[in-house]
């Protein structure tokens, strides 16, 4: 199948070049020159694990190309992706990209005579795609749903493993509006084995939303209650949860043993989630809501307790060293998550941000994020290290804000004190040093 993907980010290259790893003929659309220029010659311009490698691999084998010509793309198409960004403002899906995409489409799609399927892959609130994305179309088309295809197929991808969510789903989801479009979903995903659930497009972008936000939910639940762990005193939150997973609701007992899947890992306590999912999904699906006058406090308690949740590094620093005006503080990590550079609502930043404004040295390391995290604080007063171990030694405290593995020689090296923001440790592991870690406050302690 030729397949055009509007959208060369995390969701459209990845999409792009694991369907043509399946034999699809696929172009990749942007409006940047340096972009195309790049993926032309079959270089990642995204830092994903696998992608590199599996981008050249297409780009030999001839079934990946990218282009800016959006109308000539479409125009040669049996299916177009839509995947540009949906960013949130001030709390709202911005559907500026989506709109004018869906337009430019249409336009290419104005004098061509055969069936297109368009489908949306950007994360877009339930409604969009039967509405502004239809409506964009119909209009900059002169054409009717019917005359073209509209679907929504969301995508499940974990930044820094998504080659791999991409390429061995556990479902895709088929949303639709016209048979035509469910038919070319089914042939575009012939390849894969997964469970596959048709449903129509409103549908299919509520299954999104909803699977992020239970998600979310699930990380500012556990982060409640290690906040009151500590409060308390003298609980390790991490061996409330231990105690929790096995509840076999959470890892069945089976004949074979007990199962503990991956869910458990978003029950672990920490300093806050970010990325380019969860924040704004779970803010968009919020307004939506209210929007409609249904106040969302369950998903507004979430993005409460997560807004807060850094803080709490903040206040068992100043629990240890006091005033921290003057302090020298070492952060590990600035993405939002071990294996990507994606700084977008990172805890990392927001914990620099308050010790920033508590007259506090910083100094920052991250194993790849380093150059976006130098562009982002370009006028602050930041000191970026290349070698995070020799560093440890001249802080007054570090935190652990990203848990990386690079950061497990960290023991041996001995810091004065460290702050556990992602309890990547054991707190036997630093007997030296003051341990300070989220959900755990020795009776001990002042």
């Amino acid at each position: 199948m030729k397949v055009a993907v509007i959208g060369t980010g995390y969701v459209g290259l990845v999409s792009g070049v694991c369907l043509a790893a399946k034999g699809h003929a696929v172009t990749c659309v942007d409006l940047r020159p340096e972009v195309v220029e790049r993926l032309s010659i079959g270089l990642a311009t995204i830092h994903e694990n696998g992608l590199p490698e599996l981008l050249q691999e297409v780009f030999i084998a001839g079934t990946f190309g990218a282009s800016l010509d959006l109308a000539a793309a479409v125009s040669a198409a049996d299916l177009v992706l839509i995947a540009v960004g949906t960013p949130s403002v001030d709390g709202r899906i911005d559907l500026t990209a989506i709109t004018t995409a869906a337009e430019q489409v249409g336009a290419a799609l104005r004098d061509v005579d055969r069936f297109v399927a368009v489908v949306v892959k950007s994360t877009v609130v339930p409604g969009t795609t039967d509405t502004v994305v239809r409506d964009a179309l119909q209009r900059s088309s002169g054409k009717l749903v019917g005359e073209f295809g509209l679907g929504m197929n969301p995508e499940f991808l974990r930044e820094g493993n998504a080659i791999e969510d991409f390429m061995n789903p556990d479902r895709i989801v088929f949303g639709h509006e016209d048979p035509q479009t469910l038919a070319r979903l089914e042939d575009l995903y012939r390849p894969w084995t997964c469970d596959k659930l048709a449903v129509n497009t409103r549908t299919a972008e509520m299954i999104k939303y909803a699977n992020n936000c239970l998600l979310a939910t699930q990380i500012s639940a556990v982060n409640e209650l290690a906040n009151l762990c500590f409060e308390m005193g003298g609980i390790d939150v991490r061996d409330v949860m231990a105690g929790v997973h096995l509840d076999q609701r959470w890892s069945p007992l089976t004949t074979a043993g007990r199962v503990r899947p991956q869910i458990l890992s978003y029950l672990v306590p920490g300093c806050g989630f970010g990325g380019s999912c969860f924040p704004k999904d779970v803010q968009a699906l919020r307004t939506l809501g209210q929007d409609r006058g249904l106040p969302m406090h369950a998903l507004q308690a979430v993005l409460d307790i997560n807004d807060a949740q850094p803080l709490q590094v903040i206040r068992q620093l100043e629990s240890a060293l006091g005033d921290l005006r003057g302090r020298s503080i070492l952060i590990l990590g600035l993405a939002f998550k071990p294996d990507t550079d994606d700084l977008r609502e990172s805890a990392s930043l927001r914990i620099i941000d308050q010790l920033l404004a508590l007259g506090a040295h910083v100094s920052a390391h991250d194993p790849i994020a380093l150059e976006p995290a130098r562009r982002h604080y370009a006028a602050q007063p930041i000191t970026f290290v290349e070698d995070w171990s020799a560093a440890v030694s001249a802080a007054e405290a570090v935190v652990v804000a990203t848990a990386w593995r690079d950061y497990a020689p960290l023991p041996a090296l001995r810091p004065r004190v460290l702050a556990d923001a992602r309890r990547m440790f054991q707190p036997g592991d630093f007997p030296e040093s003051v341990y300070l870690a989220i959900g755990l406050r020795p009776l001990t302690s002042p």
